[in-house]
């Protein structure tokens, strides 16, 4: 008998969005970037790729931690790059959490926050949404040990006010860990925060609004002390070298960033509108998708509708979800064809 830890053997992985082997599918099912990646980051990737690859990378990832310093207005010991947000909240969670202790997080929100905990061993507590996007039930000082706030919230789509965060901040016993994946998209963002809150850690991804999804980079704002617990526990080269120059360039490459960004907001304004003339209920959204709810609120039957029309979107079979579907934005003639599907299904 193979001896696994219990949690490890009982527990149920988490399940990324489908994807297709064949290349004609419309892709609007994982929040991808319909744009490529600044040609300054293809030119960067090109130009490493050679001899420097028999060597290590440079551990710390100090270009592009000096970088994302420079572009969000804190010093360098303020940040970290990681192989994608996924691996600064595994390692927040390895961090502050023991095997026992709580973390929490908003249902619906980011499903991958509990599988990380069941592989510590930490326990976990969800909170609901009011009808007003506020949480509901959170007790007036939370004592576990991580809070997990993702803003804008996905499937959702919505944001939660800066003042509300604070607030939020000045209520947990613990640390809050503002997932901010799709703040790029948004008004507004957390950042400040870090500076008045000792326990604020915000997490940025640049997979959805860089265009690297296929490179898996993300970066974490925090104090450094947190900065440098956060450090011990990665692996010592957990950034490649052609991860590197690709974050370096992207984080540089604010001109062309800030092009993609307004496009697919235009585009997210733009599709929204026409769906709510469809009658669907449209949650307002500020990242790089919505939550559409069609006037029969049957989103089960809406995805295969599209999934046979080779339009792939994300449909979850959670009671508080199923009604609708979460639709990336893809770029305008996509979105075009699946209103036409949309319309043809009825």
């Amino acid at each position: 008998m193979i001896p696994l830890r219990s949690n490890i053997a009982e527990m149920n992985g988490y399940l990324p969005g489908f994807q297709p082997k064949e290349p004609d599918y419309i892709k609007l099912n994982t929040n991808e970037n319909p744009y490529p990646p600044s040609p300054s980051v293809i030119a960067a990737i090109q130009a490493e790729v050679g001899d420097s690859l028999r060597r290590y990378p440079e551990p710390a990832s100090r270009l592009a931690r000096e970088e994302a310093g420079r572009l969000y207005g804190f010093d360098p010991s303020w940040v970290i790059m990681a192989n994608g947000s996924d691996e600064l909240l595994n390692n927040l969670i390895r961090a502050f959490a023991g095997e026992g202790e709580e973390i929490a997080y908003i249902h619906p929100s980011y499903s991958y926050y509990a599988t990380l905990a069941e592989i510590q061993g930490a326990r976990v507590s969800t909170f609901g949404l009011t009808p007003d996007f506020r949480i509901d039930g959170l007790p007036q000082r939370y004592n576990g040990k991580l809070f997990f706030l993702t803003t804008p919230n996905a499937p959702l789509g919505f944001t939660f006010p800066l003042s509300f965060i604070g607030e939020l901040a000045e209520r947990c016993d613990g640390m809050l860990v503002v997932d901010e994946a799709y703040a790029d998209f948004a008004k507004g963002n957390a950042l400040e925060l870090v500076r008045s809150h000792e326990n604020v850690v915000v997490t940025r991804t640049l997979s959805k609004s860089y265009s690297l999804a296929g490179m898996r980079l993300g970066l974490a704002i925090a104090r450094p002390e947190v900065i440098g617990a956060l450090d011990k526990i990665r692996d010592h080269y957990n950034l490649d070298r052609l991860a590197q120059v690709a974050a370096l360039a992207a984080l540089h490459d604010q001109e062309y960033f800030r092009e993609c960004v307004r496009k697919i907001r235009e585009t997210r304004e733009w599709f929204s509108a026409e769906l709510r003339a469809m009658e669907y209920e449209v949650i307002p959204s500020e990242a790089n998708f919505v939550f559409a709810t069609p006037p029969d609120r049957n989103g089960g039957r809406l995805y295969e509708g599209l999934f046979n029309r080779r339009i792939l979107v994300r449909y979850f079979t959670d009671p508080l979800l199923s009604h609708g579907l979460r639709i990336s934005i893809g770029s305008r003639e996509e979105m075009a064809t699946t209103l036409a599907a949309l319309r043809e299904i009825g």
